[in-house]
C-alpha cells in the first residue's frame, strides 16, 4: 500500500509526463504521424468485450504486467508475446499490456511486439495526460487506450474520446465512485472499467464494482476491475450486468498462467 499521505496516481503521472515530454522531444507528432497504418474504425475493443446478456459468459481481458505499486515484481523474466498467445489459444476475449516503465515495470515496446503475434484487440494501458500518447498508441499497433477519470477532467476527457476515436482507438475510460463515473459518462465514454482498487492509497475494495455497476447505462459496456482473481469473485459479477471482467495478477502470479485463464474461463461461463 501507498504510505499515508502519498497519493500514487499523482506521484506515477507527475513520473510519466516527463517521460513523455522527452518522448515528444525525441519523436516529434508530426514525425510520428507519417507511421500511423491505414486507420479502422474505433469499436474492436468494445465489442469484443460486450457480453449481450446475463446469460452470456463474462468476457476476459487478461493482462500482460510485469509488477505494480501495491505487489512489487511479478513476473521478472515476462516474455509479452508467449502470454499473449497464452491467452488467445485460453480463449481471452482481448489483451490488456501496462506499459507504465518506472513503477510498474511496463514497455511500450510490448506492444509492437505482441501487435502481429495476436489477433484479440489490444489495450495500451498507461497513464495518459496528453494526445501524443493516443497518437503513438495508434502507431504501435493498439486498439485502445486507458483513461483514468481522477487524472483529468471532464473537459479533457472529452477531448482524448473524440481524439482517440480519430485515430481509431477505443478509450476504456476507469473510474472508482460515482462521481467520476458522472464525469466519464458527460464526457462520452461508451466504454467504463469499474476499478476496485483505489488509485491513490492503492487501497482495493472488491465491492466497489458491485455497488456502481449497476449505475452504469445499459448501452455503455461495463468491466470490473482489480482485485478478482477466484471463481467466487467472477460468479458475483456474472449475477450482475457486467459485462468483463479485466484481471492481471493472477495470472502474473500464477506458475501455469493457460492453467488458471482455463480454471476462470470455466467460471465465467457459468
Amino acid at each position: 500500500m501507498a504510505a499515508p499521505g502519498v497519493d500514487m496516481l499523482a506521484r506515477i503521472a507527475s513520473d510519466r509526463r516527463r517521460t513523455i515530454e522527452q518522448m515528444m522531444t525525441r519523436v516529434p507528432a508530426h514525425v510520428l504521424r507519417p507511421r500511423l497504418p491505414a486507420t479502422r474504425p474505433a469499436g474492436r475493443l468494445e465489442r469484443a468485450l460486450r457480453r449481450g446478456g446475463r446469460e452470456a459468459p463474462l468476457r476476459l481481458m487478461c493482462e500482460i504486467k510485469r509488477a505494480s505499486p501495491s505487489r512489487g515484481m511479478l513476473r521478472e523474466s515476462l516474455d509479452p508475446v508467449a502470454i499473449a498467445k497464452a491467452y488467445e489459444a485460453g480463449g481471452a476475449a482481448a489483451l490488456s499490456i501496462v506499459t507504465e516503465p518506472a513503477h510498474f515495470h511496463g514497455d511500450l515496446a510490448w506492444v509492437d511486439a505482441v501487435r502481429p503475434a495476436v489477433k484479440l484487440p489490444i489495450l495500451l494501458k498507461d497513464f495518459v495526460t496528453d494526445s501524443y500518447q493516443l497518437l503513438d498508441a495508434a502507431v504501435r499497433g493498439a486498439d485502445a487506450a486507458l483513461l483514468i477519470a481522477a487524472l483529468l477532467s471532464q473537459v479533457q476527457l472529452q477531448r482524448l474520446i473524440t481524439e482517440a476515436r480519430l485515430l481509431g482507438l477505443d478509450c476504456l475510460v476507469e473510474v472508482h465512485d460515482e462521481d467520476e463515473l458522472r464525469v466519464a459518462l458527460r464526457a462520452g465514454a461508451t466504454l467504463v472499467g469499474i476499478n476496485n482498487r483505489d488509485l491513490r492509497t492503492l487501497e482495493v475494495d472488491p465491492e466497489t464494482s458491485l455497488a456502481l455497476i449497476p449505475k452504469v447505462p445499459p448501452l455503455v459496456t461495463a468491466v470490473a476491475e482489480s482485485g478478482i482473481a477466484t471463481p467466487e469473485d467472477l460468479a458475483r459479477l456474472r449475477a450482475t450486468r457486467c459485462d468483463a471482467v479485466l484481471m492481471g495478477e493472477v495470472f502474473m502470479a500464477s506458475e501455469d498462467p493457460a492453467a488458471t485463464l482455463t480454471r476462470l474461463q470455466a467460471a465465467a461461463r457459468g
